[in-house]
């Protein structure tokens, strides 16, 4: 039995048997998250009684994977903007593509971001960049502070040393760095707006960035949640109503803004002047789109590259491509793309290339050969990319189900936390391996080691 799968099992035996067996302590667990606002749509975002766990080892090998890939990335972006040929390889708007030709009069593209990746048998693999509008890093640290006291966890902490990862500390930070180090007038404490859409009808008592917001302001910022549409800008300054704006952190997608406004929003005027320094820029649009691993594992591409990126990008990055009728490789192999896809059902997904797009994913081993066609035929139509498929970690977790303790097999999904490239921490998100079950949710992340 591996370390970790010794402190899983531990951790699930305190819940199963003993005195933690009664609800009681899980029923407290979950009302301090009610409390503290961790519920979206009325229901807890986080439904399960035991954190995910890595190991020293496995938290290491996936910090310098990821740094070394987000450097990869940088280097693909950079030749992107340099080529119309890759900029048309990444299926983008026009809006968008405009929107990504302004500089941002900063040198990062991505302040804040997050990877999507698989801890299977000891190797990370990478299938996703959130660039564009990363959440979950709120929520992950105020349900590592519930969890870290809980009766079970205060037991675990006998044995093992227990470090929690991350903190909207290192956000704020990465922040006032970006806007410290783009052009422009500054000021010691910048004025922060949190951008994202008004939701006068919300059922639910607390938002993610209101977390940040009531963080951000005790530590002596002013800050304050703004909708797009209360924007005006005016002699080269940027406001709502009388609080003027010198930092936004951007919690809206750029499609999700394109969808209701155009390049004349007093936004994109301030963005463009550089009255105002935007986080996410919108030029990380470009890394959001899961075309960028096209490009990555693009062998012709990646030839230039330092030697530390191209092995990242080999071991740890799935082979994509966009949907489309196009000789390719594939493991150095010339394949006709669409065909390739067709024969090749059982190892390949495909992916709506913008998560913010109401398509949907298909998965070739979950589907017969008359029903991947149709998928096939659909990403032909829309932005897509195909990626070959990555063994996902499973791991049981309880949970309380109508006051009663369940344990159930969830996929764990690792989100490395990044900022300024570095990483600083992460969480997990959990999903169901069972059609019969909707059973879904974050979970915080905790580093945990033997002690001596």
């Amino acid at each position: 039995m591996s370390q970790l799968e010794e402190a899983v099992h531990r951790y699930n035996r305190l819940v199963e048997v003993g005195k933690l067996r009664e609800p009681a302590w899980a029923e407290h667990l979950q009302e301090q998250m009610e409390e503290k606002g961790l519920t979206a749509s009325g229901r807890l975002i986080c439904p399960f009684l035991r954190p995910s766990f890595v190991t020293r080892k496995q938290y290491d090998s996936l910090v310098k994977t990821s740094e070394t890939l987000i450097s990869a990335i940088d280097r693909i972006q950079q030749m992107v903007l340099a080529s119309p040929p890759l900029m048309a390889r990444m299926q983008l708007l026009p809006a968008e593509k405009m929107l990504a030709g302004i500089h941002p009069g900063c040198q990062f593209a991505e302040v804040v971001s997050r990877l999507d990746s698989h801890l299977y048998n000891g190797t990370v693999r990478v299938v996703q960049y959130n660039a564009d509008t990363p959440s979950g890093m709120g929520y992950a640290e105020v349900l590592a502070d519930i969890f870290y006291d809980s009766p079970p966890m205060k037991q675990m902490r006998k044995r093992y040393h227990v470090s929690k990862l991350g903190g909207k500390k290192n956000l704020l930070q990465a922040l006032l760095k970006a806007y410290r180090g783009s052009s422009g007038q500054k000021k010691q404490k910048p004025n922060i707006a949190i951008l994202e859409f008004r939701q006068p009808f919300r059922s639910f008592p607390h938002t993610e960035y209101e977390l940040f917001r009531d963080y951000f302001q005790g530590e002596g910022y002013a800050t304050e949640i703004v909708s797009p549409e209360q924007l005006e800008y005016r002699g080269g300054v940027l406001r709502r109503g009388d609080f003027v704006i010198d930092l936004i952190y951007r919690r809206i997608s750029v499609q999700e803004f394109l969808l209701r406004f155009d390049l004349s929003h007093p936004l994109v005027e301030a963005y463009r002047d550089r009255a105002v320094c935007v986080v996410n820029s919108f030029r990380s649009e470009l890394a959001h789109k899961k075309a960028i691993f096209g490009l990555l594992t693009d062998e012709s591409l990646l030839a230039g590259f330092p030697a530390p990126e191209r092995k990242v990008v080999r071991e740890h990055v799935p082979w994509t491509r966009v949907v489309g009728s196009s000789k390719t490789t594939y493991r150095e192999k010339t394949v006709d793309l669409l065909e390739f896809i067709q024969k090749n059902r059982e190892k390949l997904v495909l992916k709506p290339n913008d998560d913010y797009s109401d398509l949907q994913s298909y998965y070739g081993w979950e589907m017969n050969g008359a029903a991947w066609e149709r998928a096939v035929r659909e990403a032909t139509r829309s932005p897509y990319v195909v990626q070959e498929r990555v063994e996902a970690f499973r791991s049981v977790f309880p949970l309380l189900s109508y006051g009663t303790l369940e344990f159930r097999e969830m996929q764990v999904d690792v989100h490395p936390h990044v900022y300024l490239g570095k990483v600083q921490g992460c969480s997990s998100w959990l999903s169901s391996v069972s059609g019969f079950t909707t059973a879904a949710g974050l979970a915080p992340t905790f580093l945990i080691e033997p002690r001596s």
